[in-house]
């Protein structure tokens, strides 16, 4: 019940942080090449649940991952005349604002409230999934 709460206590050895971040992150990665919503959420999961992370900071480091692998997407399909700028961009700058003030409640109402916002995200995401696989 306390999950993510407040980090939890854990020994981080660098054999645990490399299996934290070899076995999970390969098959997070693989699934972000390959389909790519959820991502994010993956990734706190993982940074609550085997590095002991609370649910804010597991949030921070999961923006900064998918950032990350998010512009290399943008490098490879701009490479390939993929993008479409405008609405890209236009995108871009909404992200930003929400990202903004997503990170603003995140740190003002705690990680509770950030679990909460998880909890519904995954939710959600699970009825999508199921109600576009069985339609």
């Amino acid at each position: 019940p306390d999950l993510g709460r407040v980090p939890k206590l854990v020994l981080r050895t660098r054999r645990r942080t490399a299996a934290a971040i070899l076995i999970p992150g390969t098959a997070i990665a693989f699934y972000d090449g390959l389909a790519g919503p959820g991502t994010g959420t993956f990734l706190v999961i993982t940074f609550t649940t085997l590095l002991g992370s609370d649910f804010v900071n597991a949030a921070a480091n999961s923006k900064v991952i998918n950032t990350a692998t998010n512009l290399g997407a943008l490098l490879v399909f701009a490479f390939q005349g993929h993008v479409l700028w405008t609405i890209g961009l236009a995108m871009a700058v909404c992200n930003i604002i929400g990202a903004q003030a997503g990170a603003r409640m995140a740190i003002n109402r705690g990680a509770g409230f950030v679990r909460v916002v998880l909890l519904c995200v995954v939710t959600a995401l699970v009825i999508k999934l199921g109600y576009e696989q069985f339609t």
